[in-house]
């Protein structure tokens, strides 16, 4: 693993200000890697009946409101409107997608999750926010009041709230998911893309090309489409996303949080602000054609959404950041053990880096090495995040401690059958051996010595690693003890 930048000067004291404790698991027995670059897969979790009836009936939920849905607007709409309010909503959904994975490069988030949280916001809560929408519109009408008021104080809660439903059943039921306040903007947006590309059929499909096309014909339907497609897609399509955005924060800091109180007003702070971005967002067209004053949408948007939206931009692209340097401040706890090396701390820390590892694992170890390079990076993350989770305190319960302790021994275990396609395969570099302290090199002309980690590890040295003395686990972590020999050391350290 070769990272081209330097891991800058403040490594050393970093690895050294971080405090020794927490759960140390045994050192793996060596093996011979597969030959594909795969590693052994974590031990999948038995699905008990309970957690088979709610997956069943939330699966049966997602379905039904998608036949709701397409049944509703095909009705409403027309064959030919609903096709074309589809093919416009989809395009820019790849895009948005796009812009969440950026954000969840570290420690990508399982698909099956993130499908779910799309599909939420598209069925689900579409089909609960048109019935509710349509409810409260009639009551106003019913009382004489304008029905533009159910834009501003019935469809900012109840969207909001039902996008927010399917991340939040995800932190209810897989909160191990959940890396922070990362994977709450990642889960939170795509549940409001979901949303607005269904939203968004409704507006270009209906008011767009089917008014259009009652009105005056298709060629007038077609132009509504492009223009309403510009407004409210090109240049407010961030709207939704932003909005349930906030949600996604709340919710990210009760994942990672020991705080039962925090846990509990974290995720009520952020959809109450979900819900009043949402209103005012709303509130501005509607004072806007009251008044006739084009200033105060103008005025709004300039003045509260870009500069909110631009902070939420500025906020995730940072909390990419810390992720990444979360390696940093958690993992030297393993080097000091000798489970890890400082340079392969040092090339976990950036995306830069880790894009540099991958090149080398392919230079010295091919299609397979990339492969191992890939599983290695991932594993060395959930480790880290495992043990930032240890260090909160998140785990109360005795079974959820111990349920750590094993997960961190599966990752070391994973982490060193990838690491076997590396060490030894690299003719630049020396052969050695990391004893939790120092290396001791051998060099070509036979002599061994010990050397110091250096402050700036550039050019991280595959070698293999001393095996480290028997763990002493914190109480609930565990028993402590010795579950076989540690990697073979092809000689013995030298003595400094």
């Amino acid at each position: 693993m070769r990272p081209d930048q330097p891991a800058g000067g403040d490594y050393a004291d970093r690895m050294a200000d971080t405090p020794p404790g927490a759960p140390l698991p045994p050192s793996p027995p060596a093996s011979a890697p597969p030959p594909d670059g795969s590693a052994p897969r974590m031990p999948l979790r038995r699905l008990g009946w309970r957690r088979f009836l709610v997956l069943a009936g939330v699966v049966l939920l997602i379905a039904a409101c998608a036949v709701f849905m397409v049944f509703t607007l095909g009705e409403s709409l027309g064959v030919e409107a609903l096709l074309i309010g589809v093919v416009a909503a989809i395009l820019p959904v790849p895009v948005l997608v796009a812009c969440f994975l950026w954000l969840d490069r570290y420690e990508p988030e399982p698909l099956k999750y993130l499908i779910f949280c799309f599909a939420w916001g598209a069925f689900v809560s579409t089909a609960a926010s048109l019935t509710v929408n349509e409810f409260s519109a009639g009551r106003f009408e019913d009382w004489g009041l304008p029905t533009a008021l159910t834009g501003v104080l019935v469809a900012p809660f109840i969207e909001e709230l039902t996008k927010a439903l399917g991340p939040i059943l995800l932190l209810v039921f897989r909160r191990r998911e959940w890396s922070g306040i990362t994977d709450g903007l990642v889960y939170c947006g795509l549940s409001a893309i979901g949303f607005a590309m269904v939203e968004n059929i409704l507006y270009l499909g209906g008011y767009g090309y089917a008014t259009g096309v009652e009105r005056y014909g298709p060629a007038t339907g077609t132009m509504q489409v492009i223009t309403i497609f510009i407004v409210r897609i090109l240049l407010f399509g961030f709207a939704h996303p932003l909005f349930t955005s906030m949600t996604g924060v709340g919710l990210g800091i009760a994942a990672r949080t020991a705080d039962r109180r925090v846990r509990v007003l974290a995720p009520i702070a952020g959809l109450l602000l979900a819900m009043m971005l949402h209103g005012t967002w709303n509130l501005l067209p509607t004072l806007t054609q009251a008044t006739g004053q084009a200033l105060i949408m103008l005025y709004g948007f300039i003045g509260v959404m870009v500069p909110i939206f631009f902070g939420m931009v500025g906020l995730a692209v940072w909390l990419r950041a810390w992720e990444g340097r979360l390696t940093e401040r958690t993992l030297p706890d393993y080097v000091r053990a000798g489970w890890l090396t400082p340079p392969e701390v040092a090339a976990l820390s950036s995306l830069g880096r880790r894009h540099a590892a991958r090149v080398w694992a392919r230079r010295v170890a091919g299609d397979a090495g990339v492969k191992a390079m890939r599983g290695y990076q991932f594993a060395a993350t959930r480790l880290a995040l495992l043990r930032d989770g240890a260090l909160r305190g998140l785990d109360r319960r005795p079974a959820d401690r111990e349920r750590t302790a094993r997960e961190e021994r599966e990752l070391l275990e994973a982490i060193s059958a990838y690491r076997s396609f590396f060490v030894g395969r690299d003719p630049q570099t020396p052969a050695g051996i990391w004893d939790g302290h120092r290396y001791h090199l051998r060099f070509p002309d036979g002599s061994q010595r010990p050397v110091e980690a250096p402050d700036e590890p550039v050019v991280p040295v595959p070698v293999v690693l001393a095996p480290p003395p028997p763990p002493a686990l914190p109480p609930g972590y565990g028993p402590p003890g010795w579950y076989g020999p540690g990697p073979a050391a092809p000689w013995p350290p030298a003595r400094p």
